[in-house]
């Protein structure tokens, strides 16, 4: 081990818990993950090549973000064909082929569900615009005009601008909360209902183990379609016209966990199978709490508590912990600091000399969380925000909000896999998007050949998780968070587990009246038991109980 971190050798964990209970899930964007065909767009075929590298890491699962039929106006979130590979990613013969060697490595397959809406190029949504009385014809949200000839409610789209666009075919409006190529399912209608779990069990059948639930809380609306009350101000900037309501009626109808009871029946039919839902806005802790309650609904769902945060600071975990009790009926929580819609944490989080020490507490802590630690693909590198010029972006909110929506595409940038290579390994033609000078300098490959790397601590962290439950299945107790320090404490299964993070750029002392007795499991950035913790020194002990 080098002087900056140390891991102690870790003991067999035995737990009958099912597997995704505690789980490390590794996120892949397709698009920048790897490509072999040379259009400068990764493909699944890329994926399969670098699953060894994945596995390598000790992680559970992957999660494949949308490889789907799309027109990629939202990048794969606008879905022509959900039961068909886009040609850009591959074939259905590609995904059984990444499957196959996914579950030969030991490792889960979960992949995007998008169930509150679809592409205009959907042949549904093409069936159901030709008429008010073909049989799709309400399978999307269909409205008239006001008398006066404007939309059915005021609800606004979170790209911008108004959620109705008129469609002079039905002479009608159609929702969309999203882009106007996005428009809504009705999945109040259970033929919609129905068709969406039909498309579960496609991929069900071909040895999917399970789904990452896409906006989920957008699934259905009010159908009286009442207007959006304005929303109070909060000194939070407002960059859209979707800021300025609180969106009571165009989302979070209380319909939802019916159809979510569903998913879960069908998913159930399939034994080990994993749901984790993605819920965002102002009332989302209520709802993921709703949605992953009890043993018919979901198992799990990932919030916005650190995705959007400016800091990471003891308050901030300590307060999101706590809002995850272990109760019985209780929902399992799954935790990301970055992905594919949000800003580097790097980038976010400490300054750019902070950022080689600041990397390895930020691994260490997010394995510690009590829930599932979702990595985002070259977070293991420590890739940071690539600053995309508006003439080479690519993200639609970032460009119809310019300069005033950070760009989506500064984290979607492709893998960094050969130091020396052109487009660092990634492509043999011309990138959908740069990689980014600094980003170049974390490749893979030089990184695997360095101990001190961020990469080989990510490796000794995850199989230091996987070994004790304390780490994978133990509560979080928190005995302190103050401005710089959080010391927690986790138990399970007979082992207790003391965690110790600075989280400040400054050396603090050591806690007050804290005595440390056990073996030290892990020390990154210099920290050592009884002595002040350096800057963004951390430690885990493992106490005798």
């Amino acid at each position: 081990m080098n002087r900056q971190s140390s891991v102690s050798a870790a003991r067999p964990a035995h737990s009958t818990s099912p597997w995704w209970r505690g789980a490390v899930i590794y996120q892949v964007y397709p698009r920048s993950f790897l490509d072999t065909n040379g259009d400068g767009i990764g493909d699944l075929p890329g994926v399969t090549r670098r699953l060894d590298h994945i596995a390598a890491l000790g992680v559970d699962a992957i999660w494949l973000s949308p490889f789907f039929t799309s027109p990629m106006n939202d990048f794969g979130y606008d879905v022509a064909d959900y039961c068909d590979v886009d040609p850009i990613f591959g074939t259905l013969a590609d995904f059984d082929a990444l499957v196959a060697r996914a579950h030969a490595l030991g490792l889960k397959v979960m992949i995007d569900q998008v169930y509150a809406h679809t592409s205009d190029r959907h042949p549904w949504f093409a069936e159901s615009r030709q008429s008010r009385d073909n049989p799709k014809a309400d399978w999307y949200v269909w409205a008239d005009p006001k008398p006066e000839g404007s939309p059915p409610s005021n609800w606004q789209s979170v790209f911008g601008g108004p959620a109705w666009t008129w469609d002079a075919r039905r002479g009608q409006y159609y929702l969309h909360n999203f882009l106007g190529s996005q428009p809504q399912l009705n999945c109040h209608l259970p033929a919609v209902q129905d068709a969406l779990l039909d498309v579960a069990r496609f991929w069900l059948d071909r040895g999917v183990d399970g789904f990452r639930l896409d906006a989920l809380n957008f699934a259905m609306h009010d159908p009286a379609l009442r207007d959006n009350p304005p929303a109070p101000e909060d000194g939070l900037p407002r960059t859209r016209p979707f800021d300025f309501q609180l969106r009571k009626y165009n989302q979070s109808n209380s319909a939802i966990p019916a159809f979510i009871e569903r998913i879960r029946a069908l998913t159930d039919e399939y034994g080990a199978a994993f749901t984790m839902a993605e819920v965002g806005g102002a009332d989302a802790l209520r709802e993921m709490h709703l949605y992953t309650h009890g043993n018919a609904r979901l198992n799990s769902a990932y919030g916005f508590d650190f995705l959007y945060a400016e800091a990471l600071t003891p308050a901030l975990v300590a307060a999101a912990q706590a809002d995850w009790p272990a109760r019985p009926q209780e929902g399992w929580p799954s935790w990301a600091f970055e992905n594919h819609d949000a800003p580097r944490a790097l980038s976010r989080w400490c300054a750019p000399q902070d950022r080689p020490a600041f990397a390895r507490i930020k691994m260490l802590l997010l394995v510690a969380l009590r829930g599932n630690p979702i990595i985002y693909q070259g977070e293991e590198l420590g890739l940071t925000q690539v600053d995309i010029p508006f003439d080479l972006l690519q993200d639609p909110e970032a460009i119809a909000n310019w300069p005033l929506t950070l760009s989506r595409d500064g984290a979607r940038t492709p893998m960094p896999w050969q130091a020396q290579a052109p487009e660092g390994g990634f492509t043999t033609g011309q990138p959908w998007l740069p990689l980014g000078p600094e980003n170049l300098d974390r490749a893979a490959d030089r990184q695997a050949d360095d101990p001190a790397s961020l990469l080989n601590l990510t490796r000794d962290l995850v199989a230091l998780r996987r070994a004790n439950p304390a780490l994978r299945l133990g509560g979080f107790e928190v005995l302190e968070a103050g401005d710089a320090l959080l010391v927690a404490r986790r138990q399970a299964e007979g082992q207790a587990v003391l965690c110790l993070f600075n989280l400040s750029g400054r050396e603090q002392a050591w806690p007050n009246g804290l005595v440390v007795k056990g073996r030290v499991l892990v020390a990154v950035n210099g920290a050592t038991p009884g002595e002040a913790l350096p800057a963004y020194g951390a430690l885990m002990v493992e106490e005798k109980v």
